[in-house]
């Protein structure tokens, strides 16, 4: 999900990664290209819905920190926030960019701590908290965010392949079923909020793959515990590059990997964007080793321009999944890159 990076060298694509320590590998991995923490969730008060998003990055900028001087932009920091309004139809969202240092922007080694102003995730002891308050976009977030599963280690004990040449991978860890109460304020209305949540944290040297224009993700928390991630890399005729994810029926349970001929990402509904003009499909079947299965969006309008950041415009949003029957059986976000321009890495 970050947009901006110097290149990668050989030397370190080939370097076999050591495993994940945890709660070292929380934190952040200055050693890296890029790195994003993606938090993604349901909000409910009563019965009112709202979808929300609050996602940090970091990107080396390629000058070297000891070449440079201190007021130097040797890494950025990024974050994006969102709202998904469904009984508005609206999307409200805001992003930021400082570079690291002076005290107003930083992502911490040793365990989760960013921020970016006062915009901060930020763990501690088992529990992450995301404070987010926009006056540009009229809302404002405070949120506990509290694992109920263990970690979920993604590919290959958390090595993800993303392309067909085995340099092109991430390292990537899952926290589906997060546990959600906190305050949501619309204009100056906060509101008593709980819901659940999913956290991604992934970090990479060399993501995309050269053929690759972006990618369409999911990461699902199923109603009976379970966990669904798919994800493929796109070609600009929309056939697939890469594909990967995983399931994991409960907490405990193992984690299914799926192998790239293992998914079927088919479009259905498309809709087009006024303000970009790209064309966004906002229901897929997606068929996997475990299942087939509809997502659909929640609302058609959840495109974010971060040109002003990250330099990108992408929809992101909170989708249902539903069964052969049309039954939901789980809710999450759904991610499209690429489809208003080619996603640059």
């Amino acid at each position: 999900m970050i947009w901006l990076a110097s290149a990668a060298t050989g030397a370190r694509a080939a370097e076999a990664p050591p495993r994940l320590q945890f709660p070292a590998d929380f934190g952040a991995h200055p050693q890296s290209r890029t790195e994003w923490w993606y938090v993604t969730g349901s909000l409910q008060a009563g019965a009112r819905l709202w979808g929300f998003q609050v996602t940090f990055f970091r990107s080396t900028t390629g000058v070297p920190p000891d070449r440079a001087s201190r007021f130097a932009a040797t890494e950025l920091v990024f974050a994006h926030a969102a709202l998904t309004d469904l009984a508005a139809q609206r999307l409200r969202h805001d992003q930021r960019i400082a570079r690291s240092g002076f005290g107003i922007a930083q992502a911490s080694v040793g365990d989760t701590g960013v921020v970016l102003r006062d915009w901060r995730l930020q763990r501690s002891g088992s529990a992450y908290h995301a404070v987010v308050d926009s006056d540009s976009a009229g809302f404002a977030l405070a949120l506990q965010i509290a694992p109920t599963q263990p970690v979920l280690l993604q590919g290959d004990a958390g090595v993800s392949r993303k392309g067909p040449s085995p340099e092109h991978t991430s390292r990537y860890y899952s926290e589906p079923q997060l546990a959600v109460t906190g305050t949501l304020t619309l204009g100056h209305d906060p509101v008593a909020v709980d819901g659940r949540a999913w956290l991604d944290h992934e970090w990479s040297d060399a993501f995309l793959p050269p053929q690759a224009v972006g990618w369409d993700w999911i990461g699902m928390n199923l109603d009976d515990g379970s966990a669904l991630t798919a994800f493929r890399l796109r070609r600009a005729d929309g056939s697939s590059v890469y594909a990967g994810g995983s399931f994991r029926r409960g907490g405990n349970d193992a984690v299914r990997n799926f192998a790239p001929d293992e998914l079927t990402f088919t479009p259905g509904r498309v809709w087009q964007s006024a303000a970009s003009k790209a064309r966004y499909p906002v229901q897929w079947r997606v068929v996997t080793p475990v299942g087939a299965f509809s997502v659909v969006a929640l609302l058609d309008d959840q495109e974010l321009d971060s040109r002003s950041s990250t330099g990108a415009i992408y929809w992101e949003g909170l989708s249902e999944l539903r069964d052969d029957s049309g039954q939901r059986i789980g809710r999450g976000y759904l991610e499209m890159t690429g489809y208003a321009a080619t996603l640059r890495l």
